[in-house]
C-alpha cells in the first residue's frame, strides 16, 4: 500500500528533474534551474518532516489483568 511518505520520496526526484527540465526549456540556465527546483524538493521534505510528522502511536495501556482477590474458605 502506497502511503504519504512513499509518495513524497517519489516526488523528490520528479520535482528535481521535472522542474529543472521545465525551467531549462523555458530559457533558464542550469545554474538557476537546479536551485529553484531544489526549493520545491526541500519544501516537500519539510512538509513531510514538520507538517505531517511521522509519530509513534500512543502506547495503549493494558487493561488490568487482576480480578478480584481470591477468597479462601476459612
Amino acid at each position: 500500500m502506497t502511503g504519504y511518505y512513499d509518495i513524497v520520496l517519489g516526488l523528490i526526484p520528479v520535482a528535481m528533474a521535472g522542474i529543472t527540465g521545465g525551467l531549462m526549456l523555458a530559457g533558464f540556465p542550469l545554474t538557476t534551474a537546479i536551485p529553484l527546483a531544489s526549493i520545491v524538493a526541500v519544501g516537500l521534505i519539510g512538509h513531510a518532516m514538520f507538517v505531517r510528522a511521522p509519530v509513534d502511536p500512543a502506547p495503549v495501556e493494558p487493561e488490568s489483568t487482576q480480578s478480584e482477590p481470591i477468597r479462601t474458605a476459612d
